[in-house]
């Protein structure tokens, strides 16, 4: 394993820990403490994975990567990727987000089977003391879109005298709220509403 080693505009891949302190002694404004190829020892044979930063100054540090890559240059280009990659798994959860909201805000007028998980806040008999239920809300119900069916759903149960107010609603993004779309005819075979804790 070798290090990646920056400071500021310095850089350099080291493959010993003599080599990286070696290459800071060449950058006048850095002053070693005694014990610091100890503390670059430690990091590299640890199992630890992420950057470690060594106190130079008062405000200024040293990164320190640990890397396969065998040069400088190499190094570089795997970094590279790595950061391109990162930016296709953040630009595909972007999309998938942009998805979800699409279908939930979809115009489609008609009855909807919906159920949603919330927390629903109950309290103990025996103690007095609350505690949160997972709770399962069923209804089938007439809207303009699967966003409308939540908010009147959400709302439908926030009115409820026998749900205490506490009790935590998930968003409509969230796996907790299912939704299919029955049709736009006058009505569904059967119109149900159906509360169920779950233990």
């Amino acid at each position: 394993m070798n290090l990646y080693v920056r400071y500021f505009d310095h850089e350099h891949l080291a493959k010993s820990i003599d080599d990286a302190i070696d290459f800071l002694q060449t950058i006048d404004e850095i002053k070693l403490e005694s014990n610091a190829a100890n503390r670059i020892n430690t990091f590299l044979n640890s199992s630890n994975l992420y950057p470690f930063r060594l106190k130079v100054s008062y405000s200024n540090y040293v990164l320190f990567l640990k890397t396969e890559a065998e040069t400088l240059e190499q190094f570089k280009e795997e970094e590279t990727l790595r950061k391109e990659q990162k930016a296709d798994r953040v630009m595909t959860m972007a999309e998938r987000k942009k998805n979800i909201l699409d279908a939930l805000n979809e115009q489609k007028v008609g009855w909807w089977d919906t159920t949603l998980t919330f927390k629903r806040v109950i309290t103990m008999p025996e103690t007095g003391k609350c505690k949160y239920i997972d709770t399962r809300f069923r209804v089938k119900q007439k809207a303009q879109s699967a966003m409308d069916a939540y908010n009147h759903l959400v709302d439908y149960l926030q009115d409820r005298p026998d749900l205490d107010p506490r009790s935590q609603f998930p968003s409509a993004k969230s796996e907790k709220f299912e939704y299919v779309f029955l049709g736009d005819e006058d009505s569904p075979e059967e119109v149900t509403e159906k509360v169920e804790n779950e233990q």
